[in-house]
């Protein structure tokens, strides 16, 4: 009787194997297969460029659209390391943890794009006015951002911070969660000039 039911659980997690194994080929397929191998469907991104390739049916040629995502027009994008530096200074902050005895000691850089859409075509005495009044405007707005970083930070864990992976989703999350809270200003980059877990 048990090697009969033992058979059975066996039989069933095989199959339940081979199903697995069917489903992860298949997205294996369909994510990484080029666009040019027919699919069942397609992967489309937001900011893709991504054009329907050309079905032909009898002899006649149809092309398929895709909506593309329209954008408002960017001004100049500026690179990193081209905007304005706002140093949020050294952080100790307690982690999510059950003893307590977890931090983080973090030191944050966000930097800014210039929000006149013609600064680069000022002159440079009113670049040097107008980039000592936006840096006023963003010192005025530190207490925003340091709340938001106090906030993200004190719901990580260590294990969601200790990984390279796990910075980089970090840094990920303060940009977004600084988009919110000052949807005026454009964030480039965020860096992390000091980072220790313990």
């Amino acid at each position: 009787m048990f090697e009969k039911i033992s058979k059975v659980i066996n039989a069933i997690s095989q199959t339940i194997l081979i199903i697995v194994a069917l489903i992860s080929l298949f997205t294996a397929y369909v994510v990484f297969a080029p666009d040019e191998f027919p699919k069942p469907f397609r992967l489309v991104y937001a900011d893709s460029t991504y054009t329907q390739p050309e079905v032909v049916v009898g002899n006649a040629p149809a092309v398929a659209e895709v909506p593309q995502a329209t954008a408002a027009p960017v001004e100049t994008e500026m690179m990193p390391g081209e905007g304005v530096m706002v140093n949020l200074s050294t952080k100790i902050i307690n982690l999510l943890d059950p003893t307590g005895r977890r931090y983080i000691r973090v030191t944050i850089v966000v930097e800014f794009a210039p929000d006149n859409p013609e600064y680069a075509s000022l002159g440079e005495e009113e670049q040097v006015a107008y980039l000592t009044s936006f840096q006023e405007k963003l010192a005025s707005r530190t207490p925003i951002m340091d709340d938001a970083v106090i906030t993200l930070l004190s719901t990580k864990t260590y294990e969601n911070l200790y990984t390279a992976e796990g910075k980089e989703s970090l840094r990920l999350e303060l940009m977004q969660t600084l988009s919110e809270r000052l949807p005026d200003l454009h964030i480039i980059s965020i860096y992390f000039t000091e980072f220790v877990v313990q």
